[in-house]
């Protein structure tokens, strides 16, 4: 007979895979009797698991939807299937959820006994996307980054910048980011002894965690709008300043963050300052906001933004007149 933690874990995890058991059910299972289900089931609700039960023939018990995320407990095929679906998440399939993959499979590659993990790396290995031109990224190396940053663990890597050159980092890491295609981990540079932003795709080989270290202060507000900032500022040509009719909270919801720094004028309107390699496609970023705006500089947006609308203007005219013939 199981003692009383095991018993639980027993029965929660027989709760989860189905959504309703009846009390002698439970008791056949867990090998005990039905009175010792109902104190195990007070045991769980005490922890703050959401049980239902139901009295009478068809009386039984049903784990609820709870304020919070309980743990669970899964098989090893389930918790393969979860590891290689956040991996292919992690690798930029569902926009906007990379990041929280990552994380979940640091938390999860750090607790899989042995075996899973040597099942986990052989499909790993055996799975590669077709046609795609996205720089590929070992999801290890991501992970290693993650929970560096989470631990506050300093990382050492060999580095290789734009011209090819490798240098050794060893580095504080605060953070990845996912934007462009592209993964970047925001970090302090301990030799350089200032904030650096490493593209991921350019470390090489595996990335070494050691001693722990207490976190410096971020010159930006977040670490994507610090990220945002270093991978554009290095490549502008063009500094722009727009002013939006629009409250900073619905804008901000719209532009990228990589489009530049968005500041609240008022609670109707927000300014928004960009250093834009290529002003043709700051014009389209703006315009696709679907909002009143006024450019304040420079003016060569202007007329940007000018031969934009005259091109839509005359392939509205041509459209129209080829909708009007096939009517």
């Amino acid at each position: 007979m199981l003692d009383t933690s095991a018993r639980l874990l027993r029965l929660l995890s027989l709760l989860q895979r189905r959504r309703f058991w009846t009390g002698a059910e439970l008791a056949d299972r867990l090998e005990v009797t039905p009175r010792t289900v109902r104190r195990d089931v007070d045991r769980l609700r005490a922890l703050g698991y959401p049980v239902s039960s139901s009295v009478g023939v068809a009386g039984g018990y049903q784990l609820g939807a709870g304020a919070t995320l309980p743990p669970l407990l899964v098989e090893d095929d389930e918790a393969l299937a979860i590891a290689i679906g956040l991996r292919t998440v992690a690798m930029g399939t569902v926009h906007g959820a990379e990041a929280a993959a990552v994380g979940a499979l640091a938390k999860l590659e750090r607790v899989l006994p042995s075996r899973l993990r040597r099942r986990f790396r052989n499909l790993r290995d055996a799975v590669v996307p077709l046609y795609d031109r996205r720089p590929q990224i070992d999801a290890t190396l991501l992970t290693t980054l993650a929970a560096a940053s989470r631990d506050q663990q300093i990382v050492s890597f060999t580095y290789v910048d734009r011209e090819g050159s490798r240098t050794r980092r060893r580095v504080e890491p605060l953070g990845l980011v996912h934007t462009e295609s592209r993964w970047y981990l925001a970090a302090y540079d301990l030799k350089r002894q200032d904030w650096r932003t490493f593209r991921v795709d350019r470390v090489e080989g595996r990335a070494v965690a050691a001693q722990r270290f207490r976190p410096r202060k971020l010159p930006d507000q977040d670490v994507a709008a610090f990220v945002a900032r270093s991978i554009h500022s290095g490549a502008s040509t063009h500094r722009a300043r727009v002013l939006i009719h629009a409250p900073l909270e619905r804008t901000a919801k719209r532009l990228h963050p990589s489009v530049g720094h968005l500041t609240a004028v008022s609670k109707r309107r927000c300014l928004l300052e960009s250093d834009a390699n290529s002003l043709a496609g700051l014009a389209w970023f703006i315009a696709s906001l679907g909002e009143e705006f006024e450019v304040q500089s420079p003016l060569q947006l202007v007329d940007e933004i000018e031969d934009m609308a005259s091109r839509l203007s005359r392939a509205a005219a041509r459209s129209a007149g080829i909708a009007a013939q096939q009517e």
